[in-house]
């Protein structure tokens, strides 16, 4: 059932025992808003924990709360409400799903969200879902303390590019000039964001080695092999960008190859809507970065995910 930001309200607070989870391979816009909506609602003498399916990449370990969140266990967990941040469909919060026992109400930004929840908010207009979190504690009359306006600034700024993306919008830097006021120190989130250990280096050295140009040079892709990650143990995030950044590449790919038969594939653009290239594959996302999980032998993949680009650049003319 649709519900409005009011109701979302209503609901977390008629909630005794609250369970806050987010998507996998989960992203700063996911941690800020699970942690941000955390210490609103365990100051408010609720019962709330939080839950994601696999480890919190090690970038974020300054926000305020991360060591709260923990993988799930065997055992069934029985709550009022299952919250999922950040996450478009079922798929991607399978084993948190598993174990918790509630009813479930997500709150998102992505175009492609399948409304899988039995409650749900969906706002595509916002550039993360921090920003609906940002609204729905001003819906709730909360106190925004300067831990939560932490969380808040760096889930707006991780997914908007640090206001560089096409979906940033003025109410974007409203809400992130309002978190400054209130204490954040954008050049401290900025220094802890791109700080980076030497593994994650010589991760970037060796996945650059595998970049390729198509469609003379509108497409460009890189490939990570799970040996380079287990290898070097470098954090992959925003690996993408690099290719991406490349003058006169539209497409951005990124293939990670988790194993023999899967694949998980990684779209960014400038101009290209690219969630109808995730979708064709059963992903999703938003129109300039996107993603999808691909099971098959790699080279057919990689050249099934190629062929795809290279139709829709034709059909969109770009």
């Amino acid at each position: 059932m649709e519900c409005t930001l009011e109701g979302v309200g209503k609901l977390l607070t008629q909630a005794r025992r609250l369970v806050i989870t987010g998507h996998i391979h989960a992203d700063g816009d996911c941690l800020g808003s699970m942690l941000a909506l955390y210490a609103l609602l365990s100051s408010s003498g609720k019962e709330v924990e939080m839950l994601l399916d696999d480890d919190v990449p090690q970038v974020y370990d300054f926000l305020p709360g991360i060591v709260n969140i923990r993988r799930p266990g065997r055992e069934v967990i029985e709550a009022d409400l299952l919250v999922v941040l950040d996450a478009s469909d079922a798929e991607r919060i399978t084993g948190v799903k598993e174990v918790v026992k509630a009813k479930i109400i997500n709150i998102d930004h992505h175009v492609s969200n399948t409304k899988f929840a039995d409650y749900w908010y969906i706002d595509s207009s916002a550039a993360a879902t921090g920003e609906i979190i940002f609204r729905l504690l001003r819906q709730m009359n909360a106190v925004i303390t300067q831990d939560i306006a932490v969380n808040l600034y760096t889930a707006i700024v991780t997914d908007c590019g640090f206001f560089r993306y096409a979906n940033t919008t003025a109410l974007t830097l409203r809400f992130a000039s309002e978190l400054v006021d209130i204490g954040v120190k954008p050049h401290i989130i900025s220094e802890c964001l791109d700080t980076k250990p030497l593994s994650s280096i010589i991760t970037l050295l060796k996945v650059m080695e595998t970049l390729e140009l198509f469609n003379n040079g509108q497409i460009a892709t890189i490939t990570i092999a799970p040996e380079v990650v287990q290898d070097g143990g470098g954090d992959t995030d925003g690996l993408i960008n690099y290719p991406r950044n490349i003058s006169g590449v539209e497409i951005a790919i990124m293939f990670r190859r988790v194993d023999v038969k899967i694949t998980r594939v990684s779209f960014r653009s400038r101009k290209t809507d690219v969630s109808r290239l995730a979708l064709d594959f059963g992903g999703g996302g938003h129109a300039r970065a996107a993603g999808c999980t691909v099971e098959g032998e790699f080279n057919n993949t990689k050249e099934k995910v190629l062929a795809a680009a290279k139709k829709l650049l034709t059909e969109q003319s770009v």
